[in-house]
């Protein structure tokens, strides 16, 4: 990234001035950013990501964030000496795995972002799903092929869950009056149970419930490669599917994109995945021509 003072007063005018177009585009309109815990890591990054939150919400646009945090909950893990599964990609959460997750997400993680952009001179709100009733879950179901018989299993996940509604009741206060909601993906089931969300799955939902302009998926790649590993600028939501379909996208890619899909569907307009790594990521996607990462729409 070139060094401001290094730009001339004239072509700083100029870069503001191409702004605008993209700026107008996006006014008043809600914009969701899912926020990875691989891309939170440097603070510094963290930073720079929190003044361009409260950029656009002084453009009259209308950030809400999604935060993830599993680096973050491994790493409190290991320290407090308790083991962590996987299975089909998810961590396996039980009684006690389910109370750190929830202090890391809900606690750490949560409120120093949210003091980051009031410091940037924003003014974040920082809540989970629990707050507000905003998204109830379902227990999530996930199967596997077992290597050695070959035979699929249902896994149980423990207290993992996948949005079942969206309130929007909460939301609806803050969206549109200056402040910026930040939301730990947490939520409970009708019984009142704590469940820990994928954040990918969750920023997907209360983006389709918001029907969102755009939802980006800030995370730590480029976005969708193609067979060469380049980057893919574009795809149409069928494109996708045959991405999946032929092995191109594959791995930890596929519940993003299906992410993807599924807002698509609730009605947001588009989609875009993101390397959160790249300073300024957010502003280069929104305000510039070339964008940045792998845009989906219908």
């Amino acid at each position: 990234m070139a060094d401001v003072s290094k730009i001339s007063p004239l072509d700083q005018a100029r870069i503001l001035s191409e702004a605008l177009p993209h700026m107008q585009q996006y006014d008043d309109e809600t914009i969701v950013i899912k926020y990875g815990g691989h891309a939170m890591g440097a603070e510094d990054l963290a930073k720079a990501f929190a003044r361009d939150v409260v950029l656009l919400e002084q453009t009259a646009i209308n950030p809400v964030v999604v935060h993830g945090g599993g680096p973050q909950i491994a790493t409190m893990l290991k320290r407090l000496g308790i083991q962590s599964e996987f299975a089909a990609g998810l961590r396996i959460t039980d009684a006690a795995t389910i109370e750190i997750v929830e202090m890391v997400l809900a606690g750490s993680i949560n409120k120093q972002l949210v003091g980051y952009i009031n410091e940037a001179g924003g003014k974040a709100v920082g809540l989970c799903g629990k707050d507000g009733s905003m998204v109830s879950a379902v227990k999530a179901s996930r199967s596997m092929v077992d290597p050695g018989s070959q035979i699929e299993k249902v896994v149980d996940l423990g207290f993992v869950g996948e949005p079942e509604k969206v309130d929007l009741t909460l939301l609806n206060q803050l969206i549109g009056h200056e402040l910026i909601p930040v939301l730990a993906p947490l939520a409970t089931s009708r019984t009142g149970q704590t469940f820990n969300v994928n954040a990918d799955t969750f920023a997907g939902a209360v983006a389709g419930a918001l029907k969102a302009k755009r939802l980006l998926l800030l995370t730590d790649v480029p976005g969708v490669l193609d067979t060469s590993k380049k980057l893919i600028p574009e795809l149409s939501v069928r494109d996708a599917r045959k991405l999946i379909a032929d092995g191109t996208i594959s791995g930890g890619m596929i519940p993003k994109v299906e992410t993807c899909i599924y807002a698509l569907e609730q009605g947001v307009q588009g989609v875009v995945i993101i390397d959160g790594k790249m300073q300024h990521a957010v502003l280069l996607e929104l305000f510039t021509n070339q964008g940045t990462g792998t845009l989906i729409h219908k």
